[in-house]
């Protein structure tokens, strides 16, 4: 199985959608992020996990699910790279790769050395929007193959119809 850790912040940072949703409100960038994420899951199948910094936040770690995706805001005084730091450690094992997205370069290379595989925002970024554009190639086919009614008409009973819809 594949795991994918994403530093949220990072990714709303980063991607242009997100960066101008953020400018007018941050919780609606990080709900919109979670339901780009969960549509990568349900494409992909790797499990995704996004980690949101709540370093200046008083409190506990606060975890939940959403559309299928664990969510966690770190607990006072932990940064968002030392939750995926951890998280990365405690998931790699043989038959797991864990994938890391973010574009800290520090960060990254801290993951790869504990073996898990690193993305950057931008990487992660065109990796959707490729996986958006075969979504859409596939619906288009679809429909395109898809009769435009259930009975076949003929264009002289088609055109009738039209017009009676029309009530010419």
């Amino acid at each position: 199985m594949d795991i994918l850790i994403v530093d949220g912040y990072n990714m709303i940072g980063a991607w242009p959608e997100l960066v101008e949703l953020k400018k007018k409100n941050l919780a609606a960038a990080r709900d919109r992020l979670i339901e780009i994420l969960a549509d990568y899951q349900g494409y992909t199948g790797t499990k995704v996990i996004v980690v949101f910094d709540a370093y200046d936040v008083k409190g506990v770690e606060r975890k939940y699910r959403n559309y299928k995706i664990d969510i966690i805001f770190t607990k006072e005084n932990e940064t968002a790279d030392e939750k995926i730091e951890k998280l990365a450690v405690e998931l790699a094992n043989r038959r797991t790769k864990v994938y890391v997205a973010t574009s800290d370069l520090a960060e990254q290379w801290l993951i790869f050395g504990q073996g898990a595989y690193r993305k950057s925002a931008r990487e992660l970024y065109n990796e959707i929007m490729e996986m958006e554009k075969n979504l859409r190639a596939k619906l288009e086919k679809i429909q395109e193959k898809r009769p435009q009614s259930n009975i076949p008409l003929s264009q002289e009973m088609l055109d009738y119809f039209e017009k009676l819809r029309r009530g010419l």
